[in-house]
């Protein structure tokens, strides 16, 4: 009989374990390409149609998805606001600039040109 080896990562457990009901939390990973993860975006929605809650967490040497230090305050926040469920890609999603903060709304990122014509779902060139 073969076992399943999942990752050993809390946050990851937590997503594996589905939709147990609100308040639900939405881990998202960002950065300059799909290699390394700079920037994570963790949010707590209360109830359906509620608000969420955004907490932003940057890093500048390792990634985010892997730094020990990240992971903590990412479940802490979650905790914090009572999150029953998690969700969360298993893919960085795309550039972690900030359309219309970053740079203006309708252009691409000027800092991260791998995501210019990139489909941040599929990871696929769109054009």
């Amino acid at each position: 009989m073969r076992f399943k080896r999942y990752a050993d990562s809390p946050l990851k457990k937590k997503a594996r374990r589905g939709f147990r009901g609100y308040p639900i939390a939405s881990v998202n990973y960002y950065g300059p390409d799909d290699k390394r993860a700079s920037k994570v975006a963790v949010s707590v929605v209360a109830f359906d149609g509620a608000e969420p809650i955004m907490k932003r967490l940057f890093t500048e040497d390792s990634d985010a998805r892997t730094d020990q230090a990240i992971t903590f305050e990412v479940l802490r926040f979650i905790q914090e606001h009572g999150a029953k469920s998690v969700a969360m890609m298993n893919r960085i999603i795309g550039c972690p600039h900030e359309e219309g903060i970053d740079y203006p709304d309708g252009e691409v990122c000027p800092q991260c040109p791998f995501w210019a014509y990139r489909d941040r779902w599929t990871g696929e060139v769109i054009q």
